[in-house]
């Protein structure tokens, strides 16, 4: 796991309002070599690399130069107080290839007019009103992970991922998503698979390889693409065969009917919903395989999980109110999830000259905020490295900047799913610590591979036991 050097944050420079900024300090000339190489095969050892030279650096990767900032100052400033003047940047221009023109990676007035659409869906009193799916999809899990006991080694990460879209489907698109994809959400997972390789392939590739080329995994993505249209036209199918509702697909399908051109209203179902089933599986399987992996680690973690989930729960399912009592599981799944921030990397591209931290920002520059490196930053957080949910006590929690911990984001911008993920990882975890213990298969490590979620590369085998 990289880990981050202890080191001073970077100064202002002197001089008055009007005096000429500086560019942030990074690697010379010399290492573009090298950086290029981390862009591929060590990205999050890239970041770390910027924060060896303050809380400012500039990267310069060929023909990009990426302007990374690690303060919560200039986090906040970038994220929330001129977010105007920040657009979507590198790796999420790249992916709009991959997986269109959605929320996660649309701009301007489409970005306005679709989280606008979407935002409903994901009110407060939809999240309580879907508290009873959640509840029944973790306790469903338990169950099939249940009989699985004395038997051999599971991946972990799939079964998050069925999980995770079965809570997606029946929550948020009031659709069976096992049955759209023809037979199990399994095949939704591994098209997804393909579409994310794609997207990190055009990130580091710059987006200089052609999409014609006959290469592997553009076959594979292509393939990917076509089964995740069909399984979008379905939806749209069946959906239309039942009176409207107040769900994220009803509502998609009724915005594409008030579009003049049909062809421009079912390309913008198709990217969104690809984005949706994208973004709301992903980031809360991710979290679940790192906090199944972490707790595993830690006995004494695992013991106190176990205590509040029978405290609490005993032995019925879970609802929306014990969430004021699951403080402790509600402070694990908040550990991981700075360990291992589900989404790790929040690009940009400035609009307009801008300053940020003192350091001036061009016109165009790749700006970069990575709550990766921000979560283990040495100056925020005491022994960074060290596994410690008690950091999110209360009472330890007081004067912390806002901007130090962003698993979500940040401003405008902030996931709009963030209720909805955290109450369905502490569901899950919970349930599942009041019965099981899982374990890790001995000498297999689980390496973050940062993709579009920072998920545990391979997949994380391991045995289910009785607590």
């Amino acid at each position: 796991m990289t880990q981050l050097a202890s080191r001073p944050r970077a100064a202002a420079p002197a001089g008055g309002a009007g005096a000429l900024r500086p560019s942030p300090p990074g690697p010379p000339l010399t290492a573009v070599p090298r950086l290029l190489r981390a862009l591929i095969t060590d990205r999050l050892g890239l970041m770390a690399e910027g924060t060896r030279y303050g809380d400012a650096a500039r990267l310069r990767m060929g023909p990009r130069t990426v302007h990374l900032f690690n303060s919560p100052e200039a986090a906040k400033h970038v994220l929330a107080d001129n977010a105007d003047n920040y657009v979507k940047g590198i790796g999420l221009v790249q992916a709009r290839r991959a997986i269109g023109d959605g929320l996660l990676t649309s701009d301007g007035e489409l970005w306005r007019t679709q989280r606008a659409l979407i935002r409903p869906a994901f009110q407060h009193k939809r999240i309580v009103a879907r508290a009873d799916v959640v509840a029944g999809e973790a306790t469903a899990l338990a169950g099939r992970l249940g009989e699985l006991v004395g038997r051999g080694p599971v991946d972990v990460g799939e079964r998050m991922t069925e999980l995770t879209l079965g809570v997606l489907g029946h929550a948020l698109l009031d659709a069976d998503l096992a049955s759209a994809a023809g037979g199990g959400v399994a095949r939704i997972g591994r098209a997804f698979e393909a579409v994310q390789a794609q997207a990190m392939f055009e990130m580091v590739t710059l987006s200089a390889v052609p999409t014609w080329l006959p290469l592997a995994g553009q076959l594979r993505f292509r393939r990917a693409r076509r089964d995740l249209e069909r399984i979008v036209a379905r939806l749209v199918h069946e959906r239309g065969r039942r009176p409207p509702g107040e769900d994220v697909l009803s509502r998609l399908v009724a915005s594409a009917g008030r579009e003049t051109d049909p062809a421009v209203g079912r390309r913008r179902v198709r990217d969104e919903l690809v984005t949706l089933l994208l973004a709301g599986h992903e980031t809360t399987a991710s979290t679940l395989t790192w906090t199944l992996h972490l707790v595993d680690q830690h006995p004494d973690v695992a013991r106190r999980l176990h205590e509040e989930a029978v405290a609490v729960l005993g032995d019925r399912p879970p609802r929306y109110e014990d969430l004021q009592a699951l403080t402790y599981t509600a402070q694990v799944v908040q550990e991981v999830m700075r360990l291992y921030p589900p989404v790790w990397i929040l690009p940009r591209q400035a609009v307009a000259d801008d300053e940020v931290a003192g350091f001036h920002v061009p016109a165009g520059a790749d700006v970069v905020v990575c709550p990766y490196t921000m979560h283990r930053h040495p100056g925020l957080w005491d022994d960074p490295a060290r596994f410690d949910p008690e950091r999110f006590a209360p009472d330890r929690t007081e004067d912390r900047p806002r901007y130090a911990y962003i698993p979500f984001g940040g401003g405008p911008r902030y996931c709009v799913g963030s209720q909805l993920g955290t109450m369905e990882a502490v569901f899950v975890v919970a349930t599942l610590a009041r019965s099981l213990r899982l374990r890790g298969i001995p000498g297999r490590a689980a390496v973050p591979e940062p993709m579009l979620s920072l998920r545990v590369r391979g997949g994380l085998q391991m045995t289910v036991h009785p607590v």
